[in-house]
């Protein structure tokens, strides 16, 4: 999934501690091999070969179970996360890669375009299967499958009677119950004021997941502008408009999805979204094309969460 997994918990012993790890990792392979759109031979890339007509390909149930989350999510979000945005991703990653990045090629992006679109995916639940309707689809679970696999590794360890855990996918974060004597876990989220200077935000959480999404650290400039590595489903291009966004849910894979569901969505209609959903927070903050310095938008009871601020 092209990220480093780190697990911190409490075991009884050592021993204890290495059984459970080794299996946490093994779990994190296994569904590299069903969720990587990096791997030719995982079982997302295998579905996506066989993509163009209307015939229900059977998957790991894994696999639908993903995908099927993040059709409720295209769902709510009106297309702002969209799985099968992949042809776009990979073409931005190749411009990134380039010696002198040039932006794509409008007939390129209107070609690519005919091949995405979240309604052009039809599950089966009976059969666990998954047909996708357009010629030459890519699917790219890079917005939900890191937060889906540390809801998996905190399964894994509770398994072996582990429950104070803390797992970090590449900055999403799933935690379990708190450390020995304490209230909750610690984790610092870096923020920005409304004037642009850098500040952090503290959190204690247990048995929650926070995840952060945003293009603070990968993106790449063409004639002076600015583009995010996070891709416009509607569009096939980079975001112009630098945001960080948190949200704060029951699970990884729900605040995961979010996160990158409100990195694309207008800020207000975002936040509009997260309030609408039981115990899930979040936070945005963004430059505006026409304003100076940076705005944010926050859920209501997003303070709740913080434990103080620096």
């Amino acid at each position: 999934m092209g990220t480093l997994f780190t697990l911190i918990f409490y075991a009884p012993d050592d021993s204890t501690a290495q059984s459970a790890a080794d299996l946490a990792f093994k779990r994190i392979e296994q569904l590299n091999t069903i969720l990587s759109d990096y791997d030719p031979n995982s079982n997302l890339n295998k579905l996506s070969e066989r993509s163009g007509s209307d015939k229900y390909i059977p998957v790991d149930s894994t696999l639908f179970t993903v995908v099927s989350k993040s059709q409720e999510v295209a769902e709510e979000t009106n297309g702002a996360f969209d799985i099968t945005i992949g042809p776009f991703v990979r073409l931005w990653r190749e411009i990134r890669q380039m010696e002198e990045p040039k932006l794509p090629d409008r007939k390129v992006l209107k070609d690519l375009s005919t091949r995405i679109g979240y309604q052009n995916v039809a599950l089966d639940s009976s059969t666990t299967s998954i047909a996708l309707e357009q010629e030459n689809m890519q699917l790219d679970l890079g917005a939900i499958a890191k937060g889906y696999t540390t809801d998996e590794v905190l399964r894994i360890l509770g398994n072996q009677n582990i429950h104070s855990a803390l797992i970090d996918a590449g900055g999403d974060i799933r935690v379990g119950d708190p450390p020995p004597g304490k209230n909750g876990w610690i984790i610092r989220i870096p923020v920005h004021t409304k004037e642009g200077t850098s500040n952090n935000i503290t959190l204690q959480l247990s048995n929650r997941a926070v995840a952060t999404s945003g293009d603070l650290f990968q993106y790449v400039y063409i004639n002076g502008e600015r583009y995010s590595h996070i891709i416009n489903p509607k569009s096939g291009m980079g975001l112009t408009t630098q945001s960080m966004v948190t949200v704060i849910a029951p699970d990884g894979i729900t605040a995961d999805s979010y996160a990158s569901a409100l990195s694309v969505m207008d800020a207000e209609e975002g936040i509009s979204l997260i309030n609408q959903k039981c115990s899930v927070e979040g936070r945005i903050e963004y430059q505006h094309q026409t304003e100076e310095g940076i705005k944010i938008n926050q859920s209501a009871h997003f303070n709740r969460l913080i434990l103080d601020s620096e």
